[in-house]
């Protein structure tokens, strides 16, 4: 099975500061390194795909500068279509600020530019790329009124929409009416429901709110300790893999990106796929960095044969 998926989201280029620890307000600290990467949320899920075997396929927009050459090509490096990647004349490309201290915890500002411009008009140009997906893949760093036009027409040619609600924000109305599964942490679950998410009856009740809410399938992964699942048949937890954390960039994209790449388009395997995305996390965060840190199916598989 090879899933084709299409990531409609953000493209990022991040710069991240090595700390020893998070500066109090007020305090000038010095950084022990910078880097800069290619990133985003959207970059980061579709580079997850891909390297986990999907066909895989973007829809987004950068600015007309090198920031904007240089996240194609690194979609390009990894045989990711952009040919619906768009050029914004008017707002830089994206970019964000990751402080990472010793223990591997990450602060991020973002600046949205290019991707928060887009338009929902622009979707129509991309209904055929979107029909001919079994995935379609989509978060909050880019116009959530984008989204809702972009899994209107996923609907329409039977594709299977996913969401993930990062950073979380007022879902706006029908969004969730046409997601098939939401994806939120812990913490973006309890911003979006006003619930706790402390526990497998706590984690029920998020998923009854959100069945109110109109979406029937969610995951929510906390972190280390795993992820919860909820579907109409069947609920349980799939434990996280123990690993020693070097940087959590990029660890939930990575999860989503390669269960996306495994899951069936009508998410009968659900509990597999997660199986999967969990093993592919757990390498992402022994390894710094957003794109360099995803590891390629071929890796997950010699890691966990």
């Amino acid at each position: 099975m090879t899933n084709k998926v299409v990531v409609l989201g953000s493209l990022n280029v991040d710069t991240t500061l090595l700390i020893n620890q998070m500066p109090k307000p007020g305090e000038t600290i010095s950084a022990i390194s910078k880097t800069n990467s290619a990133g985003g949320k959207g970059a980061n899920q579709a580079v997850a795909a891909a390297r986990s075997g999907a066909v895989t396929s973007f829809i987004g927009q950068v600015g007309d500068d090198s920031n904007g050459q240089f996240m194609i090509d690194a979609l390009k490096n990894d045989d990711i279509n952009t040919d619906h990647v768009a050029v914004d004349h008017e707002n830089g490309t994206g970019s964000a600020v990751i402080l990472l201290d010793s223990d591997g915890q990450n602060s991020i500002m973002v600046y949205g530019g290019a991707n928060q411009a887009m338009q929902p008009a622009t979707i129509s140009n991309s209904e055929a790329l979107i029909a001919d997906a079994d995935i379609l893949i989509a978060q909050f760093e880019t116009p959530q009124a984008v989204t809702y036009e972009a899994f209107k027409l996923a609907k329409k040619h039977n594709v299977t929409t996913i969401l993930n609600p990062a950073p979380a924000s007022k879902i706006i109305d029908g969004l969730l009416e046409v997601t098939d599964l939401v994806v939120p942490n812990e913490t973006e679950s309890t911003t979006l429901t006003g619930l706790e998410v402390d526990d497998i009856e706590t984690m029920n009740t998020n998923a009854e709110k959100f069945a109110e809410m109109g979406v029937h399938h969610l995951i929510i992964t906390v972190g280390a300790r795993g992820a919860y699942y909820h579907t109409p048949d069947d609920s349980g937890f799939v434990p996280a893999f123990k690993v020693k954390a070097k940087d959590t960039t990029a660890a939930g994209d990575t999860f989503i990106g390669a269960f996306s790449a495994k899951v069936k388009k009508d998410l009968s395997n659900m509990q597999d796929a997660l199986v999967y995305a969990q093993q592919a996390s757990s390498i992402t965060v022994r390894r710094l960095g957003a794109l360099p840190s995803i590891p390629t199916e071929k890796e997950i598989k010699e890691e966990y044969k």
